[in-house]
Protein backbone atom coordinates (compact mmCIF):
# COMPACT_ATOMS: atom_id res chain seq x y z
CA UNK A 1 0.00 0.00 0.00
CA UNK A 2 1.50 3.37 -1.08
CA UNK A 3 1.60 6.55 1.04
CA UNK A 4 -0.82 9.35 0.27
CA UNK A 5 0.32 11.91 -2.24
CA UNK A 6 -0.28 14.90 0.06
CA UNK A 7 2.13 13.48 2.65
CA UNK A 8 4.84 13.27 0.01
CA UNK A 9 4.20 16.86 -1.06
CA UNK A 10 4.37 18.15 2.50
CA UNK A 11 7.62 16.30 3.11
CA UNK A 12 9.13 17.74 -0.06
CA UNK A 13 8.22 21.35 0.87
CA UNK A 14 9.66 20.91 4.36
CA UNK A 15 12.88 19.48 2.96
CA UNK A 16 13.25 22.39 0.54
CA UNK A 17 12.58 24.94 3.29
CA UNK A 18 15.17 23.28 5.48
CA UNK A 19 17.78 23.55 2.74
CA UNK A 20 17.30 27.36 2.43
CA UNK A 21 19.70 29.17 4.82
CA UNK A 22 17.95 31.38 7.34
CA UNK A 23 18.70 35.08 6.88
CA UNK A 24 19.55 36.93 10.05
CA UNK A 25 17.29 39.83 10.87
CA UNK A 26 19.41 42.97 10.90
CA UNK A 27 18.39 45.65 13.38
CA UNK A 28 18.62 49.34 12.54
CA UNK A 29 20.08 51.83 14.98
CA UNK A 30 18.34 55.17 15.65
CA UNK A 31 21.13 56.93 13.78
CA UNK A 32 20.62 54.77 10.70
CA UNK A 33 16.86 55.32 10.79
CA UNK A 34 17.42 59.08 11.07
CA UNK A 35 19.82 59.00 8.12
CA UNK A 36 17.28 57.11 6.00
CA UNK A 37 14.66 59.76 6.79
CA UNK A 38 17.08 62.56 6.04
CA UNK A 39 18.01 61.06 2.66
CA UNK A 40 14.37 61.20 1.60
CA UNK A 41 14.25 64.95 2.32
CA UNK A 42 15.82 66.40 -0.83
CA UNK A 43 15.43 70.01 0.33
CA UNK A 44 17.28 69.30 3.57
CA UNK A 45 20.01 67.48 1.66
CA UNK A 46 20.41 70.49 -0.63
CA UNK A 47 20.77 72.71 2.42
CA UNK A 48 23.30 70.29 3.88
CA UNK A 49 25.36 70.34 0.69
CA UNK A 50 25.47 74.15 0.79
CA UNK A 51 26.45 74.05 4.48
CA UNK A 52 29.32 71.65 3.74
CA UNK A 53 30.39 73.86 0.83
CA UNK A 54 30.45 76.96 3.06
CA UNK A 55 32.47 75.14 5.71
CA UNK A 56 35.01 74.09 3.08
CA UNK A 57 35.17 77.67 1.80
CA UNK A 58 35.86 78.91 5.32
CA UNK A 59 38.58 76.30 5.91
CA UNK A 60 40.35 76.77 2.58
CA UNK A 61 39.80 80.53 2.26
CA UNK A 62 43.50 81.37 1.73
CA UNK A 63 43.84 78.79 -1.05
CA UNK A 64 40.65 79.95 -2.76
CA UNK A 65 41.67 83.61 -2.62
CA UNK A 66 45.19 82.90 -3.90
CA UNK A 67 43.74 80.98 -6.85
CA UNK A 68 40.75 83.15 -7.78
CA UNK A 69 41.19 86.52 -6.12
CA UNK A 70 43.50 89.02 -4.50
CA UNK A 71 44.52 89.66 -0.87
CA UNK A 72 41.39 90.97 0.88
CA UNK A 73 43.03 94.08 2.36
CA UNK A 74 45.00 95.21 -0.70
CA UNK A 75 43.91 98.47 -2.31
CA UNK A 76 43.50 98.75 -6.07
CA UNK A 77 43.07 102.47 -6.70
CA UNK A 78 43.65 101.96 -10.41
CA UNK A 79 40.22 100.30 -10.57
CA UNK A 80 38.49 103.33 -9.01
CA UNK A 81 37.21 106.42 -10.79
CA UNK A 82 39.11 109.30 -9.09
CA UNK A 83 36.19 111.71 -9.60
CA UNK A 84 33.28 109.67 -8.20
CA UNK A 85 35.12 107.08 -6.12
CA UNK A 86 33.23 104.21 -7.79
CA UNK A 87 34.73 101.27 -9.70
CA UNK A 88 35.40 101.71 -13.37
CA UNK A 89 33.34 99.53 -15.66
CA UNK A 90 29.87 98.07 -15.21
CA UNK A 91 28.42 96.07 -12.33
CA UNK A 92 30.90 97.30 -9.76
CA UNK A 93 33.97 96.42 -11.79
CA UNK A 94 33.16 92.72 -12.22
CA UNK A 95 35.68 91.08 -14.55
CA UNK A 96 37.70 87.93 -14.96
CA UNK A 97 40.26 89.14 -12.42
CA UNK A 98 37.65 90.47 -9.98
CA UNK A 99 34.79 87.98 -9.90
CA UNK A 100 32.54 90.12 -7.67
CA UNK A 101 34.05 93.48 -8.55
CA UNK A 102 35.90 95.87 -6.25
CA UNK A 103 34.80 98.03 -3.34
CA UNK A 104 34.23 101.77 -3.89
CA UNK A 105 36.89 104.29 -2.80
CA UNK A 106 39.63 101.76 -1.90
CA UNK A 107 39.20 99.09 -4.59
CA UNK A 108 39.50 96.01 -2.39
CA UNK A 109 38.51 92.70 -3.98
CA UNK A 110 34.88 91.92 -3.05
CA UNK A 111 35.24 88.21 -3.81
CA UNK A 112 38.17 87.81 -1.40
CA UNK A 113 36.36 89.71 1.33
CA UNK A 114 33.24 87.59 0.89
CA UNK A 115 35.33 84.41 1.19
CA UNK A 116 37.10 85.60 4.33
CA UNK A 117 33.80 86.91 5.68
CA UNK A 118 32.50 83.35 5.47
CA UNK A 119 35.26 82.26 7.84
CA UNK A 120 34.44 85.01 10.37
CA UNK A 121 30.68 84.42 10.31
CA UNK A 122 30.87 80.63 10.64
CA UNK A 123 33.60 80.75 13.28
CA UNK A 124 31.65 83.13 15.52
CA UNK A 125 28.39 81.25 14.91
CA UNK A 126 29.81 77.78 15.64
CA UNK A 127 31.83 78.79 18.70
CA UNK A 128 28.97 80.75 20.26
CA UNK A 129 26.63 77.81 19.58
CA UNK A 130 29.07 75.48 21.37
CA UNK A 131 29.15 77.82 24.38
CA UNK A 132 25.35 78.00 24.46
CA UNK A 133 24.90 74.24 24.07
CA UNK A 134 27.42 73.36 26.81
CA UNK A 135 25.97 75.83 29.32
CA UNK A 136 22.36 75.14 28.38
CA UNK A 137 22.80 71.37 28.57
CA UNK A 138 24.51 71.49 31.95
CA UNK A 139 22.08 73.85 33.66
CA UNK A 140 19.04 72.40 31.91
CA UNK A 141 19.75 68.84 32.95
CA UNK A 142 20.49 69.97 36.50
CA UNK A 143 17.23 71.91 36.74
CA UNK A 144 15.15 69.10 35.26
CA UNK A 145 16.65 66.28 37.32
CA UNK A 146 16.95 67.85 40.76
CA UNK A 147 13.87 70.12 40.62
CA UNK A 148 12.92 72.04 43.76
CA UNK A 149 15.00 75.08 44.64
CA UNK A 150 17.64 74.17 42.03
CA UNK A 151 15.03 74.29 39.28
CA UNK A 152 13.59 77.53 40.64
CA UNK A 153 16.98 79.26 40.89
CA UNK A 154 18.12 78.24 37.41
CA UNK A 155 14.69 79.13 36.00
CA UNK A 156 14.90 82.67 37.40
CA UNK A 157 18.38 83.12 35.94
CA UNK A 158 17.02 82.03 32.56
CA UNK A 159 14.18 84.54 32.80
CA UNK A 160 16.59 87.38 33.60
CA UNK A 161 18.92 86.53 30.70
CA UNK A 162 16.02 86.19 28.25
CA UNK A 163 14.76 89.64 29.26
CA UNK A 164 18.21 91.27 29.15
CA UNK A 165 18.94 93.62 26.20
CA UNK A 166 21.69 91.62 24.54
CA UNK A 167 22.44 94.12 21.76
CA UNK A 168 22.87 97.07 24.11
CA UNK A 169 25.03 95.02 26.45
CA UNK A 170 27.40 94.01 23.63
CA UNK A 171 27.66 97.59 22.36
CA UNK A 172 28.49 98.93 25.80
CA UNK A 173 30.91 96.08 26.52
CA UNK A 174 32.83 96.52 23.26
CA UNK A 175 33.19 100.25 23.90
CA UNK A 176 35.10 99.65 27.16
CA UNK A 177 37.11 96.59 26.09
CA UNK A 178 40.88 97.09 25.82
CA UNK A 179 42.70 96.55 22.54
CA UNK A 180 44.57 93.54 23.94
CA UNK A 181 43.32 90.90 26.36
CA UNK A 182 44.61 87.44 27.34
CA UNK A 183 47.11 87.40 24.51
CA UNK A 184 44.60 88.51 21.88
CA UNK A 185 44.46 91.91 20.22
CA UNK A 186 42.25 93.79 17.81
CA UNK A 187 39.94 91.43 15.97
CA UNK A 188 40.77 88.54 18.33
CA UNK A 189 39.40 90.48 21.29
CA UNK A 190 36.25 91.45 19.41
CA UNK A 191 35.63 87.89 18.25
CA UNK A 192 36.17 86.56 21.76
CA UNK A 193 33.66 89.05 23.15
CA UNK A 194 31.11 88.14 20.46
CA UNK A 195 31.49 84.40 21.07
CA UNK A 196 31.20 84.66 24.84
CA UNK A 197 28.32 87.15 24.92
CA UNK A 198 26.24 85.55 22.14
CA UNK A 199 26.76 82.11 23.63
CA UNK A 200 26.07 83.29 27.18
CA UNK A 201 22.79 84.93 26.24
CA UNK A 202 21.81 81.97 24.04
CA UNK A 203 22.12 79.15 26.57
CA UNK A 204 18.71 79.78 28.26
CA UNK A 205 16.96 78.73 25.03
CA UNK A 206 18.84 75.42 25.06
CA UNK A 207 18.41 75.11 28.81
CA UNK A 208 14.63 75.29 28.65
CA UNK A 209 14.44 72.55 26.03
CA UNK A 210 16.86 70.30 27.94
CA UNK A 211 15.00 70.93 31.20
CA UNK A 212 11.66 69.92 29.68
CA UNK A 213 13.10 66.75 28.16
CA UNK A 214 14.84 65.85 31.43
CA UNK A 215 11.60 66.20 33.40
CA UNK A 216 10.12 63.52 31.14
CA UNK A 217 13.15 61.24 30.96
CA UNK A 218 13.82 61.10 34.69
CA UNK A 219 10.53 59.20 35.18
CA UNK A 220 11.42 56.46 32.68
CA UNK A 221 11.90 52.84 33.72
CA UNK A 222 15.60 52.67 32.86
CA UNK A 223 16.30 55.53 35.27
CA UNK A 224 14.43 53.69 38.04
CA UNK A 225 16.37 50.54 37.18
CA UNK A 226 19.68 52.42 37.43
CA UNK A 227 18.69 53.78 40.84
CA UNK A 228 17.69 50.31 42.06
CA UNK A 229 21.12 48.99 41.06
CA UNK A 230 22.81 51.65 43.16
CA UNK A 231 23.82 54.08 40.40
CA UNK A 232 24.83 57.54 41.62
CA UNK A 233 23.47 60.86 40.41
CA UNK A 234 26.44 61.51 38.18
CA UNK A 235 26.03 58.17 36.42
CA UNK A 236 22.31 58.75 35.87
CA UNK A 237 22.82 62.29 34.62
CA UNK A 238 25.65 61.70 32.18
CA UNK A 239 25.28 58.01 31.28
CA UNK A 240 21.52 57.53 31.24
CA UNK A 241 19.90 60.94 30.60
CA UNK A 242 22.47 62.80 28.51
CA UNK A 243 22.68 60.25 25.64
CA UNK A 244 18.90 60.50 25.25
CA UNK A 245 19.15 64.28 24.99
CA UNK A 246 21.55 64.26 22.03
CA UNK A 247 18.76 64.42 19.42
CA UNK A 248 16.96 67.56 20.70
CA UNK A 249 20.27 69.26 21.47
CA UNK A 250 21.54 68.56 17.95
CA UNK A 251 18.35 69.87 16.39
CA UNK A 252 18.40 73.11 18.35
CA UNK A 253 22.12 73.63 17.71
CA UNK A 254 21.58 73.44 13.93
CA UNK A 255 18.79 76.00 14.23
CA UNK A 256 20.84 78.26 16.54
CA UNK A 257 23.76 78.66 14.14
CA UNK A 258 21.86 80.77 11.53
CA UNK A 259 20.56 83.00 14.32
CA UNK A 260 24.13 83.55 15.49
CA UNK A 261 25.20 84.38 11.92
CA UNK A 262 22.52 87.05 11.72
CA UNK A 263 23.52 88.41 15.14
CA UNK A 264 27.17 88.70 14.13
CA UNK A 265 26.25 90.41 10.86
CA UNK A 266 23.97 92.86 12.68
CA UNK A 267 26.65 93.72 15.23
CA UNK A 268 29.27 94.21 12.50
CA UNK A 269 26.78 96.37 10.62
CA UNK A 270 26.44 98.57 13.72
CA UNK A 271 30.22 98.80 14.12
CA UNK A 272 30.58 96.64 17.24
CA UNK A 273 31.51 93.41 15.51
CA UNK A 274 34.94 92.37 14.28
CA UNK A 275 37.43 95.18 13.98
CA UNK A 276 38.38 96.57 10.55
CA UNK A 277 40.09 95.81 8.24
CA UNK A 278 38.98 92.23 9.00
CA UNK A 279 36.36 91.23 6.47
CA UNK A 280 32.77 90.80 7.63
CA UNK A 281 29.51 90.60 5.72
CA UNK A 282 27.87 93.08 8.09
CA UNK A 283 30.65 95.62 7.55
CA UNK A 284 30.32 95.25 3.79
CA UNK A 285 26.59 95.95 4.00
CA UNK A 286 27.22 99.08 6.07
CA UNK A 287 29.77 100.43 3.58
CA UNK A 288 27.40 99.70 0.71
CA UNK A 289 24.79 102.09 2.14
CA UNK A 290 26.58 105.08 0.62
CA UNK A 291 26.62 103.56 -2.88
CA UNK A 292 23.45 101.47 -3.14
CA UNK A 293 21.73 104.03 -5.38
CA UNK A 294 24.54 104.16 -7.94
CA UNK A 295 25.93 100.61 -7.58
CA UNK A 296 23.49 98.28 -5.78
CA UNK A 297 25.78 95.32 -6.49
CA UNK A 298 27.81 96.18 -3.36
CA UNK A 299 24.78 95.58 -1.16
CA UNK A 300 23.45 92.67 -3.20
CA UNK A 301 26.50 90.41 -2.91
CA UNK A 302 26.97 90.38 0.91
CA UNK A 303 23.18 90.37 1.35
CA UNK A 304 22.88 87.26 -0.81
CA UNK A 305 25.75 85.64 1.09
CA UNK A 306 23.91 86.11 4.39
CA UNK A 307 20.58 85.04 2.89
CA UNK A 308 21.89 81.84 1.28
CA UNK A 309 23.87 80.85 4.36
CA UNK A 310 21.02 81.36 6.80
CA UNK A 311 18.53 79.65 4.47
CA UNK A 312 20.80 76.63 4.00
CA UNK A 313 21.26 76.17 7.75
CA UNK A 314 17.53 76.56 8.39
CA UNK A 315 16.59 74.01 5.72
CA UNK A 316 19.18 71.56 6.98
CA UNK A 317 18.11 72.11 10.58
CA UNK A 318 14.47 71.47 9.72
CA UNK A 319 15.45 68.26 7.97
CA UNK A 320 17.52 67.10 10.93
CA UNK A 321 14.61 67.83 13.25
CA UNK A 322 12.22 65.75 11.13
CA UNK A 323 14.78 62.93 10.82
CA UNK A 324 15.44 62.71 14.56
CA UNK A 325 11.78 62.92 15.52
CA UNK A 326 10.66 59.36 16.31
CA UNK A 327 7.04 60.34 15.71
CA UNK A 328 7.74 61.85 12.31
CA UNK A 329 5.78 60.63 9.34
CA UNK A 330 8.72 60.50 6.93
Amino acid sequence: MTAPLHDTAETTVADVAADIPAKAIEGRSPGRIAWMRLKRDKVALAGGVIVVFLILVAIFAPLIVSALGHPPNDFHEDKIDPLFGTPTGKWGGISGDYLFGVEPVNGRDVFSRIVYGTRISLLVAFLSAIVAVVLGTFFGIMAGYFGGWVDAAIGRVMDVLLAFPQLLFIMSLVSVMPNSLLGFSGTGVRMGVLVVVIGFFGWPYVGRIVRGQTLSLREREYVDAARSLGAGRGYILFRELLPNLVAPITVYATLMIPTNILTEAALSFLGVGVKPPTSSWGQMLFKALSFYETDPIFMLIPGLAIFVTVLAFNLFGDGVRDALDPKGSR
